[in-house]
């Protein structure tokens, strides 16, 4: 009873606290880190441990596996070099700065120690940073290769973590040894997240129930992370693949009801587990300064260096990984230079979440070292979740900004969306004229309400290239049939009240006003 209560109040502190974020114009991240901060002082407020297994198995893998879902994979493709240059060679680069840096400053402590420190604190969050990307709107390009790394990033370090965990508690380990683990964790987690994605497609094509369609889903990520995990595969990269290849045929594999719930439902659990592990970074603070037992002048030198390195570390690696291999003439052609301002935003973008402090915690006790305890180690990954979360999280619009980034002009998916829309409806007027030549004895009426919806489909797209000076007809239709939807629900509503009709009629005329509305908010 008391764990039930606990995860509805942390819940209900999700939707609170990101319903106030909105009204501030705050990143919802950002306000529940400092909230679970606060919390974790609160006398009474029940202590949560954060353990790393539930966070690297139950929590990472849905989270992963919808980002991949929702990822363009063409536009992924495209990106693939600068997405496995932050998402491998930035991770790598950052793992070595950070633990060299520690090690210079505490001798005493291993290299292997360090360089696990190191792997912790490298790879920027999947969640907080394509959810600034997006709300502040970035350039569609800058996000797809934000979106990529962050897909990444966790399975290169978590595997540089474990070779540097099991160097530094003494196991013995050969460069050949430390090669074959890499490959199989890489190789091995594409081939068995392809192999999962290609058989989840198939039982998806043969269901016709949307809720066995939801549940199929649900379980995904973990149908494929379980395996590869069990043979010293990296799971996280098995769930990118089979999200990538689902999410890229989704549009054939189900019906449209199976569509439309599942987009429902994965939101729904987004939002819960994004905010819940915010919110529980916060509220390990005090927990973690509990068991510091370092003296306060190493600790606050130790945190100002792994916090600068790790900030300064993106930007030495992006500079030279956007110009130099633009030496290339090859890559020169097919990817012209961007302007200075992109990649100074893209190193800006390196919030850190959960997966951080996870790993954090998951170090062994007998990593500590005379006055440098595990304890010292958490406490620094804590320490650069919050500092990046807050410092680059809440300024990041502002740079943005500064840097003069523009977004994606609507007014070109506009045309685009227009032209396609076209082609779209001359197919559709195609397959009208067959199956009317097939089916003759179809009632006029029938014909016409076909043709003009057709013809709205298109018109409503060409005017979203007008201004917005004025209602367009569309949005004129909409607020009038909304109105006049609303009415139909009141006689609805009181025909069930009087005794008229029963409750199930007056839930099925429900639903489909319900459906016709949704459509007219999507069409504003």
């Amino acid at each position: 009873m008391a764990t039930l209560l606990v995860l509805v109040g942390l819940a209900a502190v999700v939707v609170v606290v990101s319903a106030v974020a909105g009204r501030l114009g705050v990143l919802a991240p950002i306000l529940l880190v400092v909230v679970g901060v606060g919390l974790s002082f609160i006398p009474g407020v029940p202590e949560i441990r954060l353990e790393p297994q539930v966070v690297l198995v139950g929590i990472l893998p849905p989270l992963l596996y919808v980002a991949a879902v929702e990822t363009s994979v063409p536009a992924f493709r495209y990106n693939i070099r600068p997405i496995l240059l932050l998402a491998v060679g930035l991770v790598i680069f950052t793992t070595a700065c950070v633990g060299l840096a520690l090690w210079g400053l505490m001798p005493g402590v291993p290299v292997a120690a360090c360089l696990a420190l190191g792997a912790v604190v490298a790879p920027p969050d999947a969640v907080a940073a394509t959810a600034v990307a997006r709300r502040i709107g970035l350039p569609r390009r800058t996000v797809a290769i934000l979106e990529g790394e962050s897909l990444i990033n966790d399975a290169t370090a978590l595997v540089i973590f474990r070779v540097a965990v099991a160097a530094a508690i003494g196991q013995t380990l050969s460069v050949a040894g430390v090669v074959e683990n890499a490959v199989r964790a890489s190789v091995g987690g594409v081939l068995i997240g392809l192999a999962g994605g290609i058989l989840l497609a198939k039982i998806h094509r043969k269901i016709t129930n949307p809720l066995l369609d939801n549940s199929v889903s649900l379980i995904a990520p973990f149908v494929v992370y379980a395996p590869a995990e069990t043979v010293h595969a990296s799971g996280v990269v098995a769930v990118v693949v089979a999200g990538l290849y689902l999410g890229h045929r989704y549009p054939s594999l189900m019906s449209a009801r199976s569509r439309l719930q599942m987009d429902a439902f994965w939101r729904m659990v987004k939002f819960l587990l994004e905010g819940a592990v915010f919110l529980l970074v916060g509220l390990q603070l005090r927990r973690i300064l509990e068991q510091l037992h370092t003296p306060p002048l190493l600790a606050v030198e130790a945190t100002i260096a792994v916090v600068g390195v790790v900030v300064a570390s993106r930007f030495v690696w992006m500079y030279p990984a956007t110009y130099l291999v633009r030496l290339v003439p090859r890559v020169r052609v097919r990817d012209p230079a961007p302007p200075l301002r992109v990649p100074t935003l893209i190193s800006w973008a390196g919030m850190r979440g959960v997966v951080t402090l996870a790993a954090a915690l998951a170090l062994p006790e007998t990593v500590a070292h005379g006055s440098y305890p595990r304890s010292l180690f958490v406490w620094l990954a804590f320490s650069v979740i919050v500092a990046t979360l807050v410092l680059q999280g809440l300024t990041l619009p502002w740079m943005a900004r500064r840097l003069r980034i523009q977004p994606d002009d609507p007014r070109d998916d506009a045309l685009a969306e227009a032209g396609v829309q076209q082609a779209a409806s001359r197919a559709a007027q195609q397959r009208l004229d067959a199956e009317l030549s097939r089916n003759g004895e179809v009632p006029e009426a029938v014909v016409e309400r076909l043709r003009s919806k057709l013809n709205d489909r298109t018109n409503l797209a060409w005017e979203r290239l007008g201004g917005r000076r004025r209602e367009t007809p569309s949005e004129v239709y909409s607020r009038l049939r909304r109105a006049m939807l609303e009415a139909e629900r009141e006689v609805f509503r009181q025909a069930r009240d009087e005794g008229t009709i029963p409750e199930e009629v007056l839930r099925r005329a429900q639903r489909d006003l319900d459906l016709e509305e949704s459509l007219l908010q999507r069409e504003e």
